[in-house]
């Protein structure tokens, strides 16, 4: 079911601890899409990620938010009759609180590819103006790859602005990397100055009195 025909029927709720199977497939599905499967394996014991599941859902600077279809009559529903076709992972960004400024952070966005375009990721995305309100929090930050195209324009659609660049590393692609810089001797480069503009020589003009008391 796609299109605008599940458009009212998308509600959003708080994710449960028998919601794993769900969450781990809307993730692998984005990490598909956004060629990152490395990231994600299909190998994950389904213990450990029960476990860590449970401790997101626990942690009270988080909450794990699933916009599903409700009723018996949602194709592939449940043990509640319905299907999950989106995720958003909500947070507060620790600094933020630290500095008395809260903000609310949308690590994972995935809406399923067979429903967008119908309003599940408005939904997802009320949930985290809901979740800011609840915290007093100004400004919602959402994580959005740069080569994520329809990510980014709904996103600006949705009035975010871009703000930074986010880069990952293999923890042992940067141990690497440490350890020649190390052996190197090196000292981190510093940033560039930007090469200040010559000023023309220009001859100050001599004033209306000057010229009058040199005639």
């Amino acid at each position: 079911m796609s299109g605008t025909g599940s458009r009212s029927r998308v509600v959003t709720r708080t994710a449960r601890p028998d919601d794993l199977p769900a969450v781990l497939s809307l993730v692998r599905q984005h990490r598909a899409d956004a060629h990152a499967e490395d990231v994600l394996t299909g190998h994950t014991r389904l213990n450990a990620a029960a476990s860590g599941f449970r401790r997101l859902l626990e942690d009270p600077g988080h909450r794990v938010v699933l916009a599903v279809l409700p009723g018996p009559s949602a194709p592939g529903g449940g043990a509640r009759g319905e299907v999950a076709v989106g995720l958003a992972v909500l947070g507060l960004d620790p600094l933020s609180l630290v500095l008395g400024n809260p903000q609310v952070t949308v690590d994972t966005f995935v809406v399923h590819r067979e429903h967008r375009r119908c309003g599940t990721g408005a939904r997802l995305l009320a949930a985290a103006a809901g979740y800011a309100q609840e915290n007093g929090a100004a400004h919602v930050v959402a994580a959005v790859g740069g080569h994520e195209a329809e990510r980014q324009r709904f996103f600006a659609r949705m009035g975010f602005a871009p703000l930074s660049t986010r880069r990952i590393v293999a923890l042992d692609s940067l141990v690497r990397s440490l350890a020649a810089w190390q052996r190197s001797g090196l000292p981190v480069p510093a940033p560039r100055r930007a090469l200040a503009r010559r000023r023309p020589n220009i001859r100050p003009v001599p004033s209306v009195a000057a010229l009058v008391a040199e005639g």
